[in-house]
């Protein structure tokens, strides 16, 4: 009987090669059925899975647990996370032969495992210390190019509720000069997945000179991350140098959305109401929904 507790390898099909002979008969049979095809045992239900090995579902789920997983979801998951060839320039696991619904179900699964990978090594204490100095800014700005520009400006359209002046910009430039006009008192909020890119950089250093407080949402120990006041570091495991970004961008729109709950939350019960008006505004522009 194989132990039902292993290390988490990186690689979980090279795991389930290497074990293959200390598994018990029906174990076994889960195995091979997804060493078979493992991009088909991402998509399978555990019920399809357990068709396919001729096993029953609590025999998988037995399996699962013995690959250090909680359930058959984390399992299908790491799974997915383990196939990792990938086409370059579109995305780490999508091969060029994918149908639209293999290579659609390793984005989705891709993306779940790196927001929990994400959720796991965010700090609490810095959330909570960006979130203080958002409740207490004067003025507040969020700076984004490229991929990140559309985080910036998702910010912008959260942020605007709170009765804060609030504004978002891509252009370098504009940066630049809005950080050389900025003072104590003004967050400039700057999002990048690398931290490396040099405008970027010195944006923030040009901030942080004229007295503003630059919250850093980045790549831990980059050099954005280094010369921001604080930086909520964020690991988004995706090489963006040969492949196009996915899960960095959907992580940003996350703690974007945490970060706007905190500050709703430091506004206390009272704030609600305005919170409130501002949604009822957008009653009249809707078509209603049909009946039933």
């Amino acid at each position: 009987m194989a132990p039902k507790q292993a290390h988490r390898d990186d690689n979980l099909l090279e795991d389930i090669q290497a074990r293959l002979d200390t598994l018990n008969k029906s174990e076994r049979k889960v195995a091979e059925a997804i060493l078979r095809d493992p991009s088909a045992a991402t998509r399978y239900s555990i019920a399809a899975l357990a068709r396919a090995s001729n096993v029953s579902e609590p025999t998988v789920n037995r399996f699962c647990r013995g690959f250090s997983a909680t359930g058959f979801p984390d399992f299908k998951i790491r799974l997915a996370q383990s196939i990792a060839t990938g086409t370059p320039y579109i995305g780490q696991n999508i091969e060029p032969d994918d149908t639209v619904a293999e290579f659609a179900d390793k984005i989705m699964l891709s993306t779940i495992a790196n927001l929990d990978k994400a959720r796991q090594a965010l700090d609490p204490n810095a959330l909570a210390t960006a979130i203080d100095y958002l409740i207490q800014a004067k003025q507040i700005n969020f700076f984004g190019m490229g991929g990140s520009a559309s985080v910036a400006l998702d910010a912008q359209h959260k942020f605007f509720r709170f009765n804060i002046p609030v504004m978002s910009y891509d252009d370098a430039l504009m940066q630049r000069m809005v950080a050389a006009g900025a003072s104590v008192g003004d967050v400039i909020v700057m999002i990048s997945y690398t931290g490396r890119t040099k405008e970027t950089v010195e944006i923030a250093r040009i901030a942080r000179d004229n007295g503003a407080t630059v919250i850093g949402i980045t790549t831990p120990n980059s050099p954005l991350a280094d010369v921001c006041t604080t930086a909520l570091e964020i690991t988004a495991p995706e090489d963006i140098e040969v492949y196009m970004p996915m899960s960095s961008r959907i992580i940003h729109l996350t703690v974007i959305d945490i970060l706007a709950t905190g500050v709703t939350l430091k506004r206390g019960a009272d704030f609600l109401s305005h919170l409130k008006k501002i949604k009822d505004s957008l009653m009249p522009t809707r078509i209603p929904s049909a009946p039933g």
